[in-house]
């Protein structure tokens, strides 16, 4: 997106909640806006003033590494404050709902909730009942928005655009709330998105997406610019139907044999945490073709526009 193309887009949303619910123009402020916020985390003293006087809390019912501790950099990088809650130590053990939570917290005064819940639509629930912000980190098997900017970010940044480019999104898809925000987000934006996983492991009528569906690796690698290798959730009931984690590596593990037929500059990506040795090989996770780090890296600068965004959204 241009710069004046993008001047012309406004942020109007209190909430960010999924990527099916955006237009194109909407994701593209979105990374615009992190391209901004990037070059901040490379200072020397990364923080500016944008949400100054600004509290933010981490809301998560779901354990977490990266994303909680990405969206708390990112609101301290902007100079926010920061509060993170967990269910486990909070009231929620108490038989506390997930709206009595949110509004008990909003009346402290707060301005964003950033939320991850087991139960999809659970965001969705919350920012019905509260007048903060409403970030969804991560619901059930819904949606996961920021990871797949964070993703799309990674791609146009190693490979200066995502229309046109050939994605393969390879793994757990039914269950990956990841998948389906990645789909969302680089069909609207021009990709070409295939899925590639044991037919068990391909939700029903996937294709209404606007992807193309294999269960055959080889086809997948093919002609991707980039693939996305997601978690193997193996505490799901239906992937224990799969035989064993041996033989999914067999069949559907990333090693550098299997790379070797693809187009050499290809992407390496996976939302973490990697499973070594069943989703990809360490040669992989760690070789020249991989972004994963840099995946992370991007997260802070992503979470920081979208926080930004929705706090100085444009009322309409």
């Amino acid at each position: 997106m241009t710069k004046e193309r993008e001047q012309k887009v406004i942020w109007t949303r209190k909430d960010l909640l999924g990527l099916e619910e955006l237009s194109k123009e909407e994701i593209e402020l979105i990374l615009y806006t992190a391209e901004g916020f990037k070059e901040v985390t490379t200072r020397q003293i990364k923080k500016v003033p944008a949400l100054r006087g600004k509290t933010v809390v981490n809301l998560f019912y779901e354990p977490s590494t990266r994303t909680r501790t990405s969206f708390e950099l990112a609101a301290k990088r902007l100079s926010a404050d920061v509060i993170n809650i967990v269910p486990e130590s909070s009231s929620v053990t108490k038989g506390e709902t997930l709206i009595d939570t949110g509004r008990n917290i909003e009346a402290l005064r707060i301005d964003i909730i950033v939320v991850r819940h087991n139960c999809s639509g659970a965001p969705h629930i919350l920012a019905r009942s509260v007048k903060s912000s409403v970030v969804n980190a991560g619901d059930g098997w819904h949606e996961h928005p920021t990871q797949a900017l964070l993703d799309m970010f990674t791609l146009k940044s190693k490979l200066t655009r995502i229309e046109g480019l050939n994605v393969s999104i390879i793994g757990d898809i039914a269950h990956s709330r990841v998948a389906r925000s990645n789909i969302w987000g680089l069909t609207k934006l021009g990709a070409k998105v295939t899925v590639c996983a044991p037919r068990i492991l391909i939700p029903e009528g996937i294709e209404r997406m606007g992807v193309k569906v294999t269960d055959n690796l080889d086809e997948a690698l093919k002609d991707a610019d980039a693939i996305n290798i997601l978690r193997m959730q193996f505490e799901r009931d239906e992937v224990l139907a799969f035989p064993s984690k041996i033989e999914y590596f067999k069949q559907y593990g990333i090693t550098k044999e299997r790379l070797t037929k693809c187009k050499k500059d290809i992407i390496v990506m996976h939302p973490g945490p990697i499973n070594r040795g069943i989703e990809m090989s360490s040669e992989i996770a760690d070789g020249a073709n991989s972004v994963i780090l840099e995946q992370v890296t991007n997260g802070i600068a992503v979470r920081m526009a979208v926080l930004y965004l929705v706090s100085h959204a444009k009322r309409i």
